[in-house]
């Protein structure tokens, strides 16, 4: 990009020089009227640097200045006419053609002493003097590109090597202690894009920092809920062997008390058993095994459906008959129980009659498994905190565990349990089960054994 055009333009000065040198010199003889000497016209054309110089003035072509021509004119540059890109490429077609030969050169006279002005030359010295320019061009470059290029690293290590460097020695420091809120990064880079980055890790920072300390505190919360649950479910157990032999007293206030009580103690014991099984090592990996779906789906209906008791909810399933999925039976008839006591409990509560429907399918990815029901729909505040353990209970008295328990133990299957609608027409929630499972430790039981 400099080299190139600064031959180019070096070569055009040359020619120009060599064209401005030979009208001078032919003004010797103009002012004149008689010849003059061979040895001063030999001097002239050597001062100038060609071998004639042919002047055209009121359309005649005049022969001002001659010396012998060693060879034929090869090739013949109208500088009138030239382009940006002609000069480049005539430059480096004499650059690299090593051959002396004689050139013939046009242009425009200086002053208006004419109309052209024609000279012949060698190509040799123009050649010799286009290299040594060159090289002084290119040693002038290197210096310049060297300042530059110094210039260039010590503002890129200033601007972006020293801040990243710093911001890894910050994320070092900050992943040795998490805790430790002294080693959150401030931000103080100067480039824009790095302090965004710098803000981004400091709020990431804070944010974990705050979580860790949070997360600390509830397992210490945890542990000390899990033994208070262990003492109190003794107690309470006691307190419903008792409870039980209340209900055969006479008295009618206390068979009228009884049942009460034994509801509140059940489920104070219960709360207590389901906080316990929850602070306990996760879920198992599910043991795989093929089974009827519509089988275990009436299990469920089964245990939810009470003989002889007045219900407003109906039952209904929707899926092929001999459908065959894989999963651990066990578990998933624990997450479909709950979802379908869940549905269950928000229809009565209404005292309107409803709906719940069990429906599943198959497709290339796995198995889908939908509960749906005609419900009022959950409230606001459990849908923000659904799965989450003791946050997203949908009922008075809920530990909110059920849902995040049955959550846990589809991701266990390498699936997901989402809830698909809620509105004052019902709820939907669907399970899926991917056809293949990559899940440490999980194991397919087949007919006869393991596999």
């Amino acid at each position: 990009m400099i080299l190139l055009p600064g031959l180019a333009n070096f070569r055009e000065d040359y020619l120009l020089t060599r064209l401005e040198r030979a009208q001078i010199a032919s003004l010797a003889l103009l002012t004149t009227d008689t010849t003059i000497a061979p040895d001063l016209e030999k001097e002239l054309l050597a001062n100038a640097g060609v071998f004639n110089v042919v002047l055209r003035r009121d359309a005649v072509r005049q022969l001002v200045l001659s010396s012998p021509i060693p060879s034929q004119v090869t090739e013949t540059y109208d500088l009138r006419h030239s382009t940006e890109w002609t000069r480049i490429r005539d430059a480096v077609h004499a650059l690299f053609d090593s051959d002396n030969k004689v050139i013939r050169v046009l242009g425009q006279p200086v002053k208006k002493g004419g109309i052209v002005i024609e000279v012949t030359l060698a190509t040799e010295p123009m050649r010799i003097a286009m290299v040594e320019y060159g090289l002084r061009l290119l040693s002038i470059s290197a210096v310049f590109s060297v300042i530059t290029a110094v210039l260039l690293f010590l503002l890129v290590r200033q601007l972006m090597v020293v801040p990243i460097k710093r911001l890894v020695a910050h994320m070092s420091a900050y992943s040795e202690a998490p805790e430790d809120a002294r080693r959150i990064i401030t931000p103080e880079a100067s480039v824009e894009e790095l302090r965004v980055a710098e803000e981004a890790l400091a709020s990431m920072q804070t944010q974990l920092t705050a979580s860790l300390r949070q997360k600390e505190r509830l397992a210490q919360l945890g542990q000390a809920v899990a033994k208070i649950s262990h003492d109190l479910r003794n107690i309470l157990t006691t307190a419903q062997l008792f409870a039980d032999r209340m209900e055969s007293s006479d008295d009618p206030a206390v068979q009228r008390a009884a049942p009460k009580l034994m509801g509140s103690i059940g489920r104070a014991i219960n709360l207590c058993e389901t906080t316990l099984a929850f602070g306990k090592a996760k879920e198992p990996p599910p043991a795989l095994s093929r089974f009827m779906l519509n089988e275990l789906t009436q299990e469920v209906i089964e245990n939810e459906e009470h003989p002889g008791e007045e219900t407003t909810v109906d039952f209904v399933t929707d899926m092929p008959p001999n459908l065959v999925i894989r999963g651990d039976r066990e578990q998933l008839y624990r997450v479909l129980n709950n979802l379908v006591r869940n549905a269950r409990q928000a229809i009565e509560a209404t005292g309107r009659p409803g709906t719940i429907e069990i429906g599943g399918g198959e497709n290339r990815e796995g198995w889908w498994i939908r509960v749906q029901d005609t419900g009022p729909g959950l409230p606001e505040r459990a849908r923000e905190h659904l799965f989450q353990p003791f946050t997203g209970g949908t009922r008075a008295g809920g530990t909110g565990l059920g849902l995040a328990i049955a959550a846990e133990l589809i991701r266990g299957h390498g699936g997901r349990l989402d809830l698909v609608r809620t509105d004052e027409t019902g709820t939907e929630f669907r399970i899926f089960l991917p056809s293949e499972l990559c899940v440490e430790g999980v194991t397919e039981k087949g007919n006869g054994g393991e596999a």
